[in-house]
């Protein structure tokens, strides 16, 4: 659906983006074209389904802008000083999936904090001060820690391939958990591989009397038959941590109550405790900026099919009587994003964005 904004929606968005600016953020801009080389390295192809894409004779493949944080980190990481707060107003667009009738063109003001000292603070004061501004809109806050999947799926008892798999399909659940019950040899390999290794196995040369096409070279195909055979021949992941691995992404209680369930399945998984305990940190500095973490809702699995750069603490706010709406705001840690972006120099970063429209939509509630 094609709108665009209302004036009453620009008026919220400036109400907005003033309120965060009082609370100490920088105003700074981004151009609506970006270079799709950029977003293409950080998201690969998938970027294409959810971005517009357009060519400049001069500056070549373009992108409408996505979002925000991509551009707000590079100018950072250009020219920032340290500590930083920056705040944002205007349009972002964004391809709509299965004809859903939302907007693919809507206002964001978004406030993102680099903080390399107190990157626990900085979680707290990005979700507390959004929980203030959304206060008395009726609308319910979600949480989720993606940095406890991150460990999860790198202290697996398995290959560094597998690993880097799972991680690369951590965004995709549906994905993640075949690869997860393969890996855990609880679901059949594909009938082309399956033929493929056999033959491996016994000895049989690949070969075809077909000429050979496409952009792989002969050596590289060799090189993908030799990893597929090591992969064949890695031990299966145990069952029981592959259970506790997919009871910890079904985790879904009062935040308390999730770290103690947990802490239950790092007997399993023990690598994940560093993860805990920064997750139980998290809780005393929210609790200590006016959050009632006893009433915060945690998800282990929130976060997981939004934009790939959030790798710890993750938010949204939503309009439960309305669930037609997307997301009022969302927002979370993107430190591995800060590291790619500044070509191996990194600070830890947390942000979030607010739909102005939405919040018009809405209204009081009664």
């Amino acid at each position: 659906m094609v709108s665009t904004p209302s004036p009453v929606a620009r008026a919220e968005a400036q109400r907005l983006f003033s309120a965060f600016q009082s609370w100490g953020a920088v105003p700074v801009e981004a151009a609506v074209l970006q270079p799709a080389e950029t977003l293409l390295d950080l998201y690969g192809e998938d970027i294409r389904a959810r971005a517009y894409v357009t060519t400049d004779p001069v500056q070549g493949e373009m992108m409408l802008r996505p979002d925000f944080t991509v551009p707000v980190v590079q100018a950072h990481m250009a020219l920032g000083a340290e500590p930083a707060r920056y705040c944002y107003s205007g349009e972002v667009f964004r391809k709509q999936e299965g004809g859903r009738s939302r907007a693919s063109e809507y206002l964001q003001v978004g406030y993102e904090v680099f903080d390399r000292d107190q990157p626990l603070r900085a979680d707290a004061e990005v979700f507390a001060l959004f929980s203030r501004m959304l206060a008395g809109k009726g609308l319910r806050a979600a949480t989720g820690d993606i940095g406890v999947l991150i460990a999860a799926v790198r202290g697996l008892p398995t290959s560094a391939t597998r690993k880097a798999a799972l991680m690369r399909h951590l965004w995709r659940p549906s994905r993640f958990r075949a690869l997860l019950e393969r890996f855990a040899d609880r679901a059949p390999l594909p009938k082309g591989r399956a033929a493929l290794l056999e033959r491996l196995a016994a000895g049989d040369p690949v070969e075809s009397l077909a000429p050979q096409i496409g952009l792989r070279s002969r050596a590289e195909i060799e090189t993908r038959m030799a990893r597929l055979a090591e992969d064949a021949a890695t031990p299966a992941i145990p069952g029981a941590v592959v259970d506790a691995l997919e009871a910890l992404v079904a985790v879904a209680d009062k935040a308390p109550k999730a770290l103690v369930a947990m802490r239950g399945l790092a007997g399993q998984m023990p690598w994940i405790a560093p993860a805990l305990d920064l997750f139980e940190q998290r809780l005393v500095v929210l609790s200590a900026h006016g959050v009632a973490v006893e009433d915060l809702d945690f998800e282990a699995a929130y976060g997981r099919t939004t934009l790939e750069y959030y790798d710890g603490f993750v938010f949204g706010f939503y309009a439960e009587a309305r669930p037609d709406l997307a997301p009022v705001a969302t927002g979370g840690r993107y430190d591995a994003l800060t590291a790619v972006l500044g070509q191996g120099r990194s600070i830890p970063a947390v942000g979030g964005v607010i739909r102005p429209a939405l919040l018009v939509e809405l209204g009081d509630p009664a």
